[in-house]
């Protein structure tokens, strides 16, 4: 009897055995590498290569094989998060990044996934420098990013990229002051970023001296094309285009009768454009074609076009018509 007990507990307990072994190897284990440089370090190193060059997918698929090496990899799963909130998908970047910051555990991991917040917040509110949208420096954005910028800076004060990506969270929030202390503060620190961080300040300290009076004006000089509608707000806000042609037009008062429909017809012709009825610009581009600025009329088709780049030559043609006129 003792013996059949004995033979009943040792086929449980092998019986137990080969179904842990079954569940572990059914589990989801790392992929064994192909060759020597087949490693989660190699395709992070590659990722983020490819992601300052702004090739996105390829960027991903290098940070997706390390993942599968090593699906505990942090640098791995931040630099995903960022793939993932330069192709507009924010809701999987920031879950990325929790994963990164769960997996972290060296300092410089620590700060890489802190900056990663940081470029995703500002990656993700890219908005701000659209004309016609509005943020302000005190957002809880910019807040949230200061926050992972001061964790980051106490973990490693001489980090230069936390001081560089924290001068892009100002720069699209438009708080120049701020943007120029940090992108100042990487090139006395000269280490990483230097390269970046110059042309960054040095496009500030233009934009200062021209002192734009307005969020527009900052906007326009922040972005590298523009738009025919982004000229017309240009124009409208920070030139007062409208008030400098009335004040320099003389003029002329018709005391004619004129017939009221026909006349509404007619003001109506004057600022028509079929496809900006929707565009958030409107009143500015209808402000600009009450007045008549030469390279910013209607086409032949009623179209405008607002979404039209604006190239040099045109522009030039567009400040001579504004200067001849006042």
């Amino acid at each position: 009897m003792m013996g059949r007990v004995k033979s009943m507990n040792m086929f449980r307990f092998l019986l137990l055995v080969a179904v842990s072994v079954l569940m572990i190897s059914c589990g989801p284990k790392p992929q064994q590498p192909l060759s020597q440089l087949d490693t989660p370090e190699h395709h992070t190193f590659t990722g983020i290569r490819l992601l300052d060059q702004e090739k996105f997918a390829d960027a991903g698929r290098e940070f997706e094989l390390a993942l599968r090496l090593d699906p505990r990899h942090s640098r791995a799963h931040a630099g995903a998060g960022l793939v993932k909130a330069y192709q507009g998908d924010f809701n999987g970047a920031f879950e990325s990044l929790k994963q990164a910051e769960k997996h972290a555990r060296s300092d410089d991991e620590k700060v890489f996934v802190l900056v990663g917040y940081i470029r995703a917040n500002t990656v993700s509110h890219a908005a701000c420098l659209h004309i016609g949208t509005s943020c302000k420096p005190d957002d809880a954005w910019v807040k949230y990013s200061k926050d992972a910028f001061d964790q980051a800076v106490a973990i490693d004060p001489k980090a230069a990229s936390p001081y560089y990506f924290m001068g892009e969270c100002y720069l699209t929030a438009l708080d120049l002051d701020q943007a120029g202390r940090l992108f100042s503060r990487v090139l006395d620190m000269n280490r990483e970023h230097v390269g970046e961080a110059d042309r960054r300040w040095k496009l500030v300290q233009k934009i200062q001296r021209a002192m734009p009076g307005t969020v527009t004006g900052k906007k326009i000089a922040l972005v590298e094309r523009i738009t025919r509608a982004d000229v017309a707000a240009l124009f409208m806000e920070e030139l007062k285009i409208d008030t400098l042609y009335a004040r320099r037009t003389p003029k002329n008062f018709d005391t004619a009768f004129k017939d009221p429909e026909r006349a509404r017809t007619a003001a109506s012709r004057l600022v028509t454009a079929t496809d900006i009825a929707d565009h958030p610009l409107k009143a500015d581009i209808e402000g600009i074609l009450r007045i008549g600025t030469r390279g910013l009329e209607v086409y032949p088709d009623g179209t405008f076009r607002p979404d039209e780049q604006i190239d040099r030559a045109t522009y030039a043609m567009m400040i001579e018509d504004i200067l001849i006129k006042v």
